[in-house]
């Protein structure tokens, strides 16, 4: 994969990147798989450090804090779910309604990790606004707004309404994996404070598929 850096915004505080499909947020244990946005964005800006995560196939808006202050203002606004984020996914089959919300909670399928699965009893609560913006011959495009940011979240709400992603190697099967050569699911945008200012900013990345 070309080791290149999308730069979105930079300033003394945050640094905004559109990651690219297929690359890790972090470094992972095997050699191989040390390539990663955290250390590309190091490489060239050596005081930039990780806030959140996109899952490595999905493509989209980024923020990373540029010093310990910001980083701490950043994780306080996840944390407090201040940090706005909306998708666009394309999902397998023709979803019924124009909008809705998924309210399940999810917890870690551990025989099978990373893979996450609704469980009603030991799940954390998720949340996960959608609607229509486009219907296909096959498939829905959607716009999604997770309200919490559980691990594979939206994949897994997808798959419980029946409409997996489309190209999505853990959830989906069969003509849903096979339509698509990636995974169709893209961080379009991100609404935050800024730290310096508390000012509300939004920064976007057009879907590329």
């Amino acid at each position: 994969m070309e080791p290149h850096l999308t730069v979105l915004h930079r300033d003394a505080d945050i640094l905004v990147l559109d990651k690219q499909s297929g690359l890790l947020c972090v470094a992972g244990k095997p050699a191989e798989h040390g390539d990663c946005l955290e250390r590309r964005a190091r490489d060239a800006y050596p005081d930039a450090r990780i806030v959140h995560r996109l899952d490595r196939d999905t493509s989209g808006v980024i923020v990373m804090a540029m010093n310990p202050k910001a980083h701490r203002h950043l994780g306080l606004q996840f944390e407090r779910r201040k940090i706005r984020k909306t998708y666009v996914a394309r999902v397998w089959g023709d979803v019924v309604g124009e909008s809705g919300r998924v309210d399940l909670p999810i917890a870690c399928d551990w025989p099978n990790r990373p893979k996450q699965m609704v469980d009603m009893e030991a799940g954390r609560p998720a949340q996960t606004e959608w609607e229509i913006l486009a219907r296909e011959e096959t498939t829905t495009r959607l716009r999604l707004s997770p309200l919490t940011g559980r691990s594979h979240q939206l994949r897994v709400h997808m798959l419980s309404l029946g409409h997996p992603i489309l190209g999505d190697n853990f959830y989906a099967t069969g003509e849903a994996f096979a339509a698509a050569d990636r995974l169709q699911l893209h961080a379009e945008t991100l609404t935050l404070h800024h730290p310096a200012d508390g000012t509300v900013r939004t920064y976007s990345v057009p879907c590329p598929f």
